[in-house]
């Protein structure tokens, strides 16, 4: 990530950074070979001006331009991109973004990622106009920006953008392709990045909305006074500041608006004081706190998330007050939360790093940071959030215990003489483990005969990846349904309702908010599965719960699925059975109430089991597993030869 730097001095060639053999007369680069970097003669911002006519000072509007160069972009990576972009509750009326270009309004996501998927690379770009929230729509600015970079590029751009007003400071995302027109690879110089695309961005931001004047921005600056984040009065207290100590005498300052500004400094080095972060040490001399910036800085993240709470919990009619929100964007949770989502965003919009809202079931709405986590949690689903596992797995300890036996190796062979109760499935799941520990971290490695070399700090090796993984992604995601609670209450399916009311798992639930919610979806439920035939009320007004209801429901929810496509695919339906091998070809994932399930189609019949991330890229596949519970122990392979059962 980059943030653009504030541009000062005198105009300046911005493509410098070419060997002069490669200047073209114009002042621009142009393509040659495969590709070549571009740039073009911009002015740097030049500070105050006088109005010769009033007198008065003015500059140009401020853009804030970040900007982000993502190597192998990808059809799957920008998909999910520019999802996120699109994401519900980005406009100014809580509806999803939508992509947009030069001439559309409504831009087809999939027709702009065919065409960039053997690109390699593309610029990300967020453009901030100070003043965003005065433009009414902030369209057109954004194809007059990218109307300017074009010409100062000298070729026509393929890009996309989508607006975003859910932060309380209006932006633009804009995704560029890179490629040139005339399809050669672009490469935009640094500079121009750093500089020329934010001086653009302000020469039509002031074009729009006027220059600012120094009134203006003393206004600006006076809502900053008691501001609880960094301001730009603390970084010019902070700049000024020698070995932490700031002087604000007003001795040397000639005129009123360096008088004003002064004010301003000594009103905010004293709320400083008052904060805790400034100590006066004589009259109108402070010595900084060491660690204000830092302070400042997580003050104003957390006074945003704050917001970004508030605002959801707005929009799902269930305000809560603020001493019923809890953040937890930094260190572990102190326990594991359990509620709805409420809503989910990018808390660093650049780095992608995402965060989650859960309206609890303790009454409480949560924020927590999920890293990069890549979450697909539909608003209204039911959650489970954790902290990521830090230590070595008991599969990990098993290992190094056939390994220590074994000479430093393990296999299946010598984990079945090891421990002779040990099952094929129970065995082959720590080949998994040991394959992920492979591939993702290198921590072992196999040998030509397929044994495993296991070191002797195996344990620590496992817990440091662990503790990396947990270090991006710091919180586990477990959803408990993906309905929404009142969408429960009466569908022919199991639910997570039908758990709690079984004791199958069971939460504390408050009486007030969520929890209440969810207590009187509970005997809503009850009451539905009571008509149904499902319990009975015995003589004492007690309801009788069967041990199997959840499994019932699950076979009933299954065997309707299961009727639907025997009818389309012409074949029969053969339910599993526990322990029972399933074999034959995947063939796509079935989305049911109670969970996803995967099509496994042999010649005269198909299966649906419980679907399991290992099948995702094993589309028209022959795979073959043992039923565990719930779950299913996939091994993928090549079909025996002979017919399919």
């Amino acid at each position: 990530m980059q943030r653009i730097a504030r541009s000062r001095g005198n105009p300046r060639r911005l493509g410098s950074v070419i060997p002069p053999a490669k200047r073209a007369p114009s002042g621009r680069y142009n393509s040659r070979g495969r590709g070549a970097k571009i740039a073009a003669t911009v002015p740097r911002e030049s500070g105050w001006s006088v109005d010769r006519a009033s007198g008065t000072r003015l500059r140009m509007r401020r853009v804030t331009v970040k900007a982000r160069y993502v190597k192998a972009a990808g059809k799957g990576a920008g998909r999910a991109h520019l999802a996120y972009l699109e994401r519900d509750g980005v406009t100014r009326e809580g509806t999803p973004g939508r992509l947009y270009s030069t001439f559309s309004d409504e831009v087809d996501r999939d027709a702009f990622l065919d065409r960039g998927i053997d690109d390699g690379h593309q610029f990300r770009f967020i453009v901030a106009p100070e003043d965003g929230a005065r433009y009414a729509d902030l369209k057109p600015f954004t194809r007059d920006l990218m109307a300017r970079v074009e010409t100062d590029l000298g070729t026509t751009l393929d890009w996309v953008a989508v607006d975003h007003h859910d932060t309380g400071h209006p932006h633009v995302h804009v995704i560029v392709r890179g490629v040139t027109e005339d399809g050669k690879t672009l490469n935009i110089a640094g500079d121009y990045i750093a500089h020329g695309l934010r001086h653009r961005a302000s020469e039509v931001l002031t074009r729009d909305l006027g220059h600012q004047t120094e009134r203006e921005l003393q206004r600006q600056l006076e809502t900053e006074v008691d501001a609880e984040r960094l301001t730009r009065l603390d970084r010019a207290l902070i700049g000024q500041a020698r070995d932490g100590v700031v002087g604000l005498r007003l001795s040397g300052v000639t005129n009123d608006a360096g008088r004003d500004y002064q004010q301003l400094l000594i009103a905010r080095a004293r709320q400083l004081e008052r904060m805790g972060l400034a100590k006066a040490t004589e009259p109108l001399r402070w010595s900084l706190s060491p660690d204000a910036e830092a302070t400042l800085r997580a003050m104003g993240e957390r006074g945003d998330i704050i917001k970004t709470m508030h605002r959801t919990m707005q929009r799902t009619g269930d305000e809560r007050s603020p001493e019923l929100y809890t953040v937890h964007d930094n260190g572990p949770l102190k326990a594991a939360i359990v509620g709805r989502v409420a809503g989910r965003g990018l808390a660093d919009e650049m780095a992608e790093h995402r965060y989650v809202i859960v309206d609890g079931i303790d009454s409480r709405s949560h924020y927590a940071g999920l890293g990069a986590a890549d979450d697909q949690l539909p608003i209204g689903s039911i959650v489970r959030l954790s902290n990521a596992p830090t230590t070595a797995r008991t599969a990990d300890r098993t290992i190094a215990e056939v390994a220590a036996a074994n000479g430093g190796r393990y296999s299946p062979d010598r984990h079945s003489f090891f421990d002779g109760k040990a099952s094929d499935t129970y065995i082959e799941m720590h080949v998994r483990r040991l394959e992920a520990l492979r591939r993702t971290a290198g921590v072992v490695d196999r040998d030509v005969i397929g044994e495993w070399r296991i070191a002797p700090d195996h344990l620590d090796r496992a817990a440091r990846y662990e503790a990396q993984r947990a270090a991006e992604r710091p919180v586990t995601i477990e959803t408990l349904s993906t309905l929404p609670l009142q969408q429960q209450v009466t569908i022919d399916a199991p639910t997570w309702l039908d758990r709690q009311l079984t004791r199958e798992v069971e939460h504390d639930k408050a009486t007030s908010g969520f929890g209440h919610d969810v207590r009187r979806a509970m005997a809503q439920r009850q009451q539905w599965l009571i008509e149904q035939g499902l319990v009975q009320r015995t003589d004492n007004g007690m309801v009788a719960f069967d041990r199997d209801l959840v499994d019932q429901l699950r076979r009933r929810e299954v065997a309707r699925a299961a009727g639907q496509l025997s009818k389309e695919l012409g074949l029969q339906f053969a339910e599993t059975e526990p322990g029972r091998l399933i074999e034959g070809t995947y063939k796509r994932a079935i989305d049911l109430a109670s969970g996803r399930y995967a099509l496994i189609e042999r010649s005269l019949e198909f299966s649906l089991v419980p679907w399991r991330p290992v099948l995702e890229k094993q589309l028209e596949r022959y795979v073959s597993g043992h039923a565990i519970g719930e779950s299913i122990s996939w091994t993928i392979g090549r079909q025996p030869s002979g017919p399919s059962r």
